[in-house]
């Protein structure tokens, strides 16, 4: 049995890819800042509530003590924990803006990642899936209508495209470093969740889909991408 941790997972995708795991056979700690919505969500799917707010060094390393006591290991780790940040226009950005929305982007995958990775090391085939986006391309980024097939949506965001660009190169580094982990970002695309007022294109089943596949893949399969349902992505 596969033991996988998902941040973020009271809702959305999160919640969607942490239900579709634990029906898998997956024992699933559902990671989640608020305990009460923790415990509401994992009872609701069969998984184990985890109190984890990645953007706290101690909440985070409690978070991995519990999962060392009570399972000795982790097979999956799901970095999905994210937020979008000021809806502002390049010139209105600010530091301040920039340094929340990297501090749960790519600073809480950071920390995540390294808290769990001895227990990571501990697993069977383990593997880390980097919850990222196609406004982290900076190839779309530079010419959106060339990849319009790949990424057919692309909106300006500063905060949080730069913070999942930063989070493929976290990526990337984590894959080279640990060869013998697999590691990949991946795109859900535009999905209807509350994190965009329910705007998008894709249902939460369809955005979980590309997450699932790649939590769930054999020790065979790629690591060091960057991908969505379609295929590979333009870095």
């Amino acid at each position: 049995m596969r033991t996988t941790l998902i941040t973020g997972a009271t809702r959305g995708l999160g919640l969607e890819t942490a239900r579709r795991l634990a029906e898998a056979g997956h024992t699933v700690y559902l990671g989640a800042r608020d305990a009460r919505r923790g415990e509401e969500a994992a009872r609701r799917i069969g998984a184990r509530p985890l109190r984890l707010d990645v953007t706290s060094e101690d909440s985070v390393r409690a978070a991995a003590k519990l999962v060392q006591e009570e399972a000795g290991r982790l097979d999956v780790l799901v970095n999905n924990a994210g937020i979008s940040g000021p809806a502002t226009s390049a010139a209105e950005a600010t530091a301040d803006g920039l340094l929340t929305v990297y501090d749960t982007n790519v600073f809480g995958a950071v920390r995540v990642t390294h808290a769990f990775l001895p227990l990571l090391e501990a697993g069977e085939a383990p593997v880390v899936v980097n919850v990222s986006s196609g406004l982290g391309s900076l190839a779309v980024a530079a010419d959106p209508p060339a990849h319009a097939s790949s990424v057919p949506v692309w909106l300006p965001a500063l905060s949080y495209g730069s913070s999942k660009a930063a989070l493929n190169m976290v990526t990337v580094q984590y894959a080279y470093a640990l060869p013998h982990i697999r590691i990949n970002a991946v795109d859900p695309g535009l999905t209807a969740t509350d994190f965009n007022g329910h705007a998008g294109n894709r249902t939460v089943a369809e955005g979980a889909e590309i997450i699932v596949f790649m939590a769930t893949a054999g020790p065979d399969g790629p690591t060091g991408g960057y991908f969505s349902a379609a295929g590979p992505l333009p870095w």
